[in-house]
């Protein structure tokens, strides 16, 4: 099965949730140079952005290396996270919102937009 990889952007860190076979695999503290390595080696995957402004630049980079890259919307994660507000728990909430029946995602910009 393919993996879905929730990712929470921060200025300095990226926060990158792995859920395959129905379980958490990991959820690591990226800096952006580590995390568009980790794009570039990674199997192609459905890679869930909360849409935010760096998202759009990558959801674009990520979308050039073979991913499905989506955005959602932050209000939706904020219903589905639980607990307190930390890159982890909003990291996993961009997953289980994914997973929702009929979830509509937010159309990313193209590079002639941004």
């Amino acid at each position: 099965m393919k993996s879905i990889i929730g990712v929470d952007l921060a200025v300095k860190v990226i926060q990158v949730c792995v859920y395959t076979n129905n379980k958490v695999q990991s959820n690591t503290e990226m800096t952006p140079e580590q995390f568009s390595a980790y794009l570039s080696t990674l199997i192609p995957s459905k890679v869930v952005f909360e849409s935010c402004a760096g998202a759009n630049y990558w959801s674009q980079l990520a979308s050039s290396y073979g991913h499905n890259a989506r955005l959602i919307s932050p209000r939706l994660v904020k219903v589905v996270r639980q607990n307190q507000k930390t890159d982890k728990n909003d990291a996993l909430a961009i997953v289980q919102a994914s997973l929702l029946p009929d979830i509509n995602f937010v159309a990313p910009k193209t590079s002639q937009e941004t």
